[in-house]
Order: C-alpha cells, then structure tokens, then sequence
C-alpha cells in the first residue's frame, strides 16, 4: 500500500504532498521536512530507496493493534527529475521497482498533459496534477499504470488547462523533467 505521495522543488518547497494514511498535521510537517532532508543530502550515486524516518515509523506504531505487521510503512522511493523530486512512502509489500516505475509513469504523464511541464505548471494548475495522481493511485493503492490512460481519463474530466499563446517556454521549464537524448530518462 501507498501511504503517501509527495513532490518537492530543490528548495524543499512542497508541490504536492497527498497521504493515504491518517496522521496529525503536525507529524505531516515534521515528516515533510525530515524526509526532504534525507533525500536531498543523497548523493547522485546513491540508490533511490531509503528506510522509512523513525518519526513515520513511530506513528504507524502506534495504531490499532489489528493492523498486520506488513501493512506499516516501511518504504521511501524517489527519482529527482530537474528541480522537483517525487517521493513515494509505501509498506513493505510494494515492490520499490514497481514504483519506481510507477514514478516515470506520473512524470511522463505530467509531462504529456502539459507539453513540456515546468514547475510553475504543477504550481498554477494543482488540479491537474492532483487529477493525474487520481487516475494513478486511489485511496493508497495503484489502480492504473498504462500512460494513455492515464492521459487520457485526466483530459475526459477537463482538468488539463492550456498555456497561453504568447507564453514562451523560458523561465523554470524543465524541458521534460530531464529526459536526455532520444527520449531517455536522465533522472537518477
């Protein structure tokens, strides 16, 4: 099970944070800002799974007692793509290359919704981002993955808007998230 999705800038300012588990808003925050930290002082080399922070790991603990020992989340996956990093937390029945997958779908998804997404789209447009993570994933658990669907179950609702035409492409666009030469991702 997904137990949360989050989207940060490389100023660890949040862009999305969507959980599927029930925690107090003030561990919400203090979970946000402990997880960029430790996602962000990652080196380049490093892989994209970490364990999940004792401050989630302490919470999820102290739920009710008939929750299965499986079910706790357990798990961060994350790809930084630009500027923005995604971040999955999820149970240690998700598969971490699932999601890593799972990540690449959102992202060229986003990217196919917007044409060339930049960080100021997700800023401007939440709904649309909110609507593409709906289609992904509901109530924590992935419900789709097939890109064209994906795409095109947030175009049926009419929540993708269109740039205006005399808007340019400079600025903070990040030319698809960092998709390199041919249509090869260059995340790490």
């Amino acid at each position: 099970m997904i137990n949360a999705v989050l989207v940060f800038n490389n100023a660890g300012q949040p862009r999305l944070t969507k959980f599927y588990t029930q925690l107090e808003t003030s561990v919400q925050q203090r979970l946000i800002s402990e997880i960029f930290t430790l996602v962000a002082n990652r080196p380049n080399s490093a892989c994209n799974f970490l364990p999940l922070p004792p401050l989630l790991a302490s919470s999820s603990k102290s739920s009710t007692p008939t929750t299965p020992h499986n079910d706790t989340p357990s798990l961060v996956t994350y790809r930084h793509y630009a500027t923005l990093y995604f971040i999955i937390i999820s149970t240690s029945t998700e598969s971490p290359l699932a999601l890593l997958d799972l990540i690449q779908v959102f992202v060229q998804a986003l990217d196919g919704l917007f044409e060339n997404v930049c960080e100021l789209d997700l800023i401007f447009n939440f709904e649309t981002l909110h609507a593409t993570l709906g289609e992904l994933i509901v109530g924590g658990v992935v419900v789709e993955t097939q890109l064209d669907k994906v795409v095109e179950g947030v175009k049926a609702q009419g929540r993708v808007a269109k740039r205006p035409v005399n808007e340019g492409k400079s600025g903070l666009s990040l030319g698809g998230f960092g998709r390199g030469e041919g249509g090869v991702w260059a995340g790490r």
